[in-house]
């Protein structure tokens, strides 16, 4: 149980740096790599003493993860939901979906894929459809 909430920072820290440096989570997911997400993953209990966004500033110059242009915060014509609300929506989403894989894979897989540009999309609803819903999503590689 403790580690989902480490997943849920991990998801959540992502989605801030994505707004910060007005990049696709993808890209953010794929420039931090493998071997720091395990580490933001394996520390996440200490790491969420520290403010978030203090986490978010050291990863985007540890990684240099330069500014970019992709804004769908300005985009939104709706409540913006915060970068806590959509890292849960990606935690769920990855527990539902891992079983018995690695998370820090299955997190890779999630974010590199056509669902995560749709739950990006805050114009729709898809971001607070129920969890078992973007399962089966997930399942079907398809919106249902």
């Amino acid at each position: 149980m403790a580690k989902d909430h480490d997943l849920f920072f991990v998801c959540s820290l992502i989605e801030l740096i994505s707004r910060t440096q007005k990049r696709k989570c993808s890209e953010v997911v794929q420039e931090l790599g493998a071997e720091c997400l395990r580490r933001v993953y394996r520390y996440a209990d200490v790491l969420h003493c520290e403010p978030i966004a203090k986490i978010a500033d050291e990863l985007i110059e540890e990684a240099q993860i330069l500014p970019g242009e992709y804004d769908n915060i300005s985009r939104c014509r709706f409540l913006i939901p915060t970068y806590w609300d959509i890292g849960e929506v990606y935690a769920r989403l990855i527990q539902d979906v891992c079983g018995e894989k690695d998370k820090i894979q299955t997190l890779m897989e999630v974010y590199a894929s056509w669902l995560s540009d749709d739950i990006q999309n805050f114009n729709s609803d898809l971001y607070f459809q129920p969890r078992d819903y973007l399962r089966e999503c997930w399942r079907e590689q398809r919106i249902l």
